[in-house]
């Protein structure tokens, strides 16, 4: 007669409890809630965008090297270590902050242009002018203006980046326009000379203590940022056709 195979699951899951083994268990699924990435991401995104902005106001008024990377994380509300995770270095968010102003420049530039496409030299300038002043003068700080200023006047390697893309299509665009009103090539030295003119007449209505100190307008309203385009623009056209005659 055969014998009927014995069931030894019980015995051995009693001797599992003799020998202090854990029994089965049910599967427990934990009630806390996953992060979710999109959340982490934005997180991300706010991070870097208030140590741009920081960074910048830092940079505009202090330059480069007189700016710490613990300086700028204290100001963004961030953590020490987020510039290294964001930009590598604090030359990296520098150059970030910078090609945020040469974006600027460009825009300003391109819009001109743009604006002035199939108008009379006269009316190039005198859009350009306008364009560029209205831009120059709502931002109240002179960010822009003062990163540029500044990084020419203590370079670091971020220079040929700013004059590349920012500086360079501007000069080239008004020194063509000169040219056409000069009636001469873009070469001729009388070009250099008024496109420099033209662009520190801008720089002087930029709002810095000295400006203050003289009466001029703080906070500029409409008007007068028309009258101090149209103030620029005749001032320089005048130039341009007295450098224009010839000499007796």
């Amino acid at each position: 007669m055969r014998r009927r195979p014995r069931d030894t699951s019980d015995s051995r899951s009693a001797r599992g409890r003799r020998r202090g083994l854990p029994r089965d268990r049910p599967l427990r699924i934990s009630s806390r809630p996953v992060p979710d990435r999109g959340d982490s991401i934005a997180t991300e995104r706010e991070t870097r965008s208030r140590l741009l902005s920081a960074g910048e106001r830092l940079f505009a008024d202090r330059g480069f090297k007189d700016v710490t990377v613990r300086e700028i994380c204290r100001a963004a509300r961030a953590n020490v270590a987020a510039v290294n995770y964001h930009f590598r270095d604090k030359l990296g968010l520098y150059r970030a902050v910078l090609q945020s102003a040469i974006d600027r420049m460009r825009e300003t530039t391109d819009a001109a242009r743009e604006a002035g496409t199939g108008h009379p030299a006269e009316d190039r300038l005198r859009i350009y002018i306008s364009i560029f002043i209205r831009r120059l003068l709502a931002d109240r700080r002179g960010t822009v203006h003062r990163l540029v200023t500044r990084e020419m006047m203590d370079p670091t390697p971020a220079l040929d980046m700013i004059i590349e893309q920012g500086v360079l299509p501007r000069m080239q665009y008004l020194s063509e326009v000169i040219a056409d009103l000069l009636g001469c090539a873009v070469s001729d030295p009388r070009v250099g000379r008024s496109v420099a003119s033209v662009w520190t007449q801008s720089a002087a209505y930029v709002a810095n203590p000295i400006a203050e100190r003289l009466g001029g307008p703080i906070a500029p309203t409409p008007d007068d940022v028309d009258a101090i385009a149209q103030h620029i623009t005749e001032f320089s056209l005048a130039g341009i056709r007295a450098i224009r005659r010839p000499r007796a």
